[in-house]
C-alpha cells in the first residue's frame, strides 16, 4: 500500500513539474519529502557531529551531540548538552524553520570562549561549506 502511495505521488510530481516554472532539481527535491529546513539542517548537523564530536575535539569533550532532526514540529535541529546530563538543559540548539529553511542558532554556548567558533561553523555550513576549520 505504501509503495502504491509513494508511486502514486511520484507520478503526481512529474505531472506537476509540466505545470510549474520551477527548474526539475526543485520538483525532485518537493517529492523527496524534506521540507526546506530539514534539506537545510541535514548537511549543518552531519559537519557538526563530524568536526566537533566524531574528530575529538578537545573543545567540545564535555557536551554531547542530541540530534532531533526528525523533529514533527516543522523544527529540525540538534542540540548540545552537557555530557554529564544527557537530558539536561541544552547549552546550544541549531534548529531550521520556515518556508526558507533559515537556521539560527542560540543558548549559553555562544557566550563561552567556543562561541564565536560555533557560530562561525554554523555560518560557514550553512554556505554548503563542509570542512571543519580551527580548533578552538
Amino acid at each position: 500500500m505504501r509503495r502504491a502511495a509513494a508511486g502514486f505521488l511520484a507520478l503526481l510530481a512529474l505531472l506537476a513539474q509540466g505545470c510549474q516554472s520551477a527548474p526539475p532539481a526543485a520538483v525532485a527535491t518537493a517529492a523527496s519529502g524534506k521540507s526546506a529546513a530539514l534539506r537545510n539542517m541535514e548537511p549543518v548537523a552531519i559537519a557538526a557531529h563530524r568536526c566537533w564530536f566524531a574528530s575529538g575535539d578537545p573543545a567540545f569533550q564535555g557536551y554531547s551531540f542530541a540530534n532531533e532532526l526528525d523533529s514533527h514540529s516543522g523544527r529540525p535541529r540538534f542540540l548540545i548538552v552537557p555530557r554529564s546530563d544527557y537530558g539536561g538543559r541544552p547549552l546550544l540548539v541549531v534548529q531550521a524553520e520556515g518556508a526558507q529553511g533559515n537556521i539560527t542558532a542560540f543558548g549559553p554556548m555562544l557566550d563561552q570562549p567556543v562561541g564565536s567558533r560555533v557560530q562561525a561553523d554554523i555560518a560557514r555550513w550553512r554556505t554548503g561549506a563542509t570542512g571543519c576549520g580551527q580548533a578552538a
